[in-house]
């Protein structure tokens, strides 16, 4: 582990984004980086990528990463934590990555209590790919798979993947944050200072859900996805700790 006077080490790369203006991926890599030097982890650090627009994430973060197949991202973190206990691992994925492929993976190692933490980005699309409709798509909300809007006769509800493993004994800290102006960056920024935490004292499984902008696929300015976000996605997904046991634990 780094000692403060070897500081400052910051893991985040000088690199240009490939992320579109306004997208909130790049406000919490900053963050995911920040605290890395901060709370000392970053030498011992691993994170398991997702599949979708943060694919790329290894070219931003100068840490160990690794590639997960598509939805796979809690179970490959879960065999890297089993192997090296030493190490701190996390995952950074997407609504569709998390809750769509991968909704398996992410109940049943939340349900284990696997000592990882999850870093979960919900813009309610599937950015990548063209902007299809997602698990996480609000009611009305017009996607290229649903044109006229998300019909819950046809497509189903909102689904609250938090929420969901929140409710689980195994599940120590669970947080919803929104960026959708500079509040809610401080916001994000403790919570997942929480969740880290949560994993570094050895405690159990941590997730932050982050709702955030997709610009391009919600065929909005920059400013008015944060708008719509506040306005919107905070009326369905309400931020807001949803768990935390680590009083419980210690």
């Amino acid at each position: 582990m780094k000692l403060k006077n070897d500081w400052p080490k910051y893991y985040k790369k000088d690199v240009v984004s490939h992320y579109c203006p306004g997208c909130g991926h790049g406000i919490v890599h900053r963050i995911v980086a920040e605290l890395l030097e901060e709370m000392q982890v970053g030498e011992r650090a691993i994170c398991v990528n997702p599949a979708g627009c943060a694919v790329l994430a290894y070219l931003y973060f100068d840490i160990d990463m690794l590639e997960s197949a598509h939805g796979r991202g809690t179970a490959m973190a879960t065999g890297i934590k089993r192997a090296r206990p030493d190490l701190f691992v996390f995952t950074y994925q997407g609504d569709g990555d998390l809750s769509a492929i991968g909704t398996a993976e992410t109940i049943h190692s939340a349900n284990r209590g696997e000592h990882i933490t999850v870093i979960f980005i919900n813009n309610a699309v599937y950015g990548m790919t063209g902007g299809q409709m997602a698990p996480t798509t609000l009611i009305g909300q017009e996607t290229t798979t649903s044109p006229l809007g998300r019909n819950p006769a046809l497509e189903g509800y909102p689904l609250h993947i938090t929420d969901l493993v929140a409710t689980f004994r195994g599940v120590i800290y669970a947080e919803r944050v929104s960026l959708d102006g500079p509040a809610g960056v401080t916001r994000t920024k403790k919570a997942i200072r929480n969740a880290f935490q949560t994993q570094i004292d050895g405690l159990g499984y941590s997730i932050v859900e982050i709702l955030s902008a997709c610009p391009t696929n919600w065929k909005m300015s920059p400013v008015d996805s944060f708008s719509w976000i506040k306005n919107e996605m905070t009326r369905e997904y309400t931020p807001g700790v949803l768990t935390d046991k680590r009083g419980d634990k210690k």
